[in-house]
């Protein structure tokens, strides 16, 4: 059915870096965690996990919060070697933290020239705001200045997280605002479109610029067209993406049904996980 499908939102991390409460969390309940764990591991494994959900290609979310979540900057590094025997469907997220890198810029070229397809800010785990480059954090304006350079996206979590240690004040959309007026050339994509409070403010800013995508990961499909009702409006810039293995997040395959289920045309369900991310991350 229809053109190959992207998942744009897989946390495909190493959990061995993961602090305590975090991994407890990430293992607790699960049935599939054998499967997942394969997955974590060996490409190969994931590869074949993605054929039985019916995924073309999927994005490897990454990025560096050590005291949040346990990812060191090794995180990067090895999601770039994790994804080197398959790029053309595992395709490389990072996230370079101005809190602990010096050189934000070459940092941000170095894993550009390593494969990098796209950047993550996690706010409430970095523990950094979107527009901290106009306060304490200026080097953030170096990797949106690389990232727009070489036409990469930037990938912003919007909405909350409940993870110890994690700080839902910088997933407030509106503070990717500035991002938008000071680098309009930049591709952005607002992770979870700021679910659950602040979806009127996501989606605000993706008719205000261009640029700016909706990935639908960590949305019920059951209330996707609850939050966002004029979502046709954004068709072209809407992208399928799921949050799994995250807690809580039914299999890619369950996920892609019932979001091929939603009362919409065809043609826009089949940009949303298809077409959109292809050109993209063409």
């Amino acid at each position: 059915m229809g053109g190959p499908v992207t998942d744009v939102h897989v946390h495909v991390q190493p959990w061995e870096m993961l602090r305590a409460p975090v991994l407890e969390a990430m293992r607790r309940g699960r049935e599939d965690i054998a499967e997942v764990e394969r997955c974590l591991k060996d490409p190969k494994a994931l590869l074949a996990h993605l054929d039985r959900e019916g995924v073309a290609r999927i994005v490897l979310i990454n990025y560096e919060s050590p005291d949040v979540m346990g990812f060191t900057a090794a995180t990067n590094e090895g999601v770039l070697s994790f994804t080197k025997g398959a790029r053309e469907r595992l395709l490389p997220c990072v996230g370079v933290n101005p809190r602990f890198e010096k050189d934000v810029r070459g940092r941000a070229e170095r894993l550009a020239d390593g494969g990098a397809r796209m950047f993550k800010v996690h706010g409430p785990h970095m523990l950094v705001s979107p527009n901290a480059y106009l306060g304490p954090w200026p080097a953030l304006r170096d990797l949106y200045e690389v990232a727009s350079a070489r036409r990469i996206p930037v990938m912003f979590h919007t909405g909350t997280s409940i993870f110890r240690g994690a700080r839902t004040k910088h997933g407030d959309p509106l503070e990717v605002e500035d991002v938008g007026v000071d680098f309009p050339d930049l591709e952005v994509v607002l992770a979870h479109g700021g679910r659950p409070f602040w979806t009127e403010q996501a989606f605000f800013l993706l008719r205000r610029f261009p640029r700016f995508h909706l990935d639908l990961s960590g949305i019920p499909p059951a209330r996707i067209l609850e939050w966002f009702p004029r979502l046709s409006e954004i068709a072209d810039r809407v992208l399928f993406g799921t949050d799994w293995p995250s807690p809580g997040v039914p299999p890619i395959s369950q996920n892609l049904a019932a979001v091929r289920a939603l009362p919409l045309p065809a043609a826009l369900l089949e940009k949303f996980v298809s077409a959109n991310a292809l050109r993209l991350f063409s």
